[in-house]
């Protein structure tokens, strides 16, 4: 089973599970060189309800948010990577700045982002039920990779 889906068929799949009284969490983000930062927050929000849905921003997406030079690893690769943690139920692609429309469209019952993002700046923060913010993991993040490497290289 893929854990990669389009928006319809996962609003199939959130409606049904819900019918059922599962919770549903959605966090989001690049994901670009996965850390334990990343992993901290999927597994945080993991715990935090039933089914786990990661927003990942499309190639074009992180592009736009994050620059030209980036993703270091296409969106592919990213898709492959997050498949590959216990915690990620399912991932969807969004092209979008943010996941606004994705978080209207599938209505999870809980947002989980990292504490960098302040509480009012949590897209979709009145449309979940309950927000969480996650500590982050400290001295790890992307940014911070990079620029070891370079330091380095």
């Amino acid at each position: 089973m893929t854990k990669n889906k389009n928006i319809k068929s996962l609003k199939k799949i959130v409606q049904n599970s819900k019918k059922h009284g599962k919770k549903i969490v959605f966090t989001n983000g690049c994901f670009d060189l996965i850390h334990p930062g990343h992993i901290k927050i999927l597994k945080k929000a993991k715990a935090s309800g039933d089914i786990l849905i990661v927003g990942l921003n499309s190639d074009k997406s992180v592009k736009t948010n994050k620059g030209k030079k980036r993703p270091l690893l296409n969106q592919k690769a990213r898709i492959t990577l997050l498949s590959a943690i216990e915690y990620v139920d399912y991932i969807t692609i969004f092209d979008q700045k943010t996941p606004y429309g994705l978080i209207k469209n599938l209505q999870p019952d809980v947002l989980v982002k990292g504490q960098d993002w302040g509480k009012n700046q949590v897209v979709g923060r009145k449309i979940a039920k309950k927000v969480i913010q996650v500590k982050l993991a400290k001295g790890y993040s992307t940014t911070n990779i990079i620029n070891k490497i370079k330091k380095y290289g």
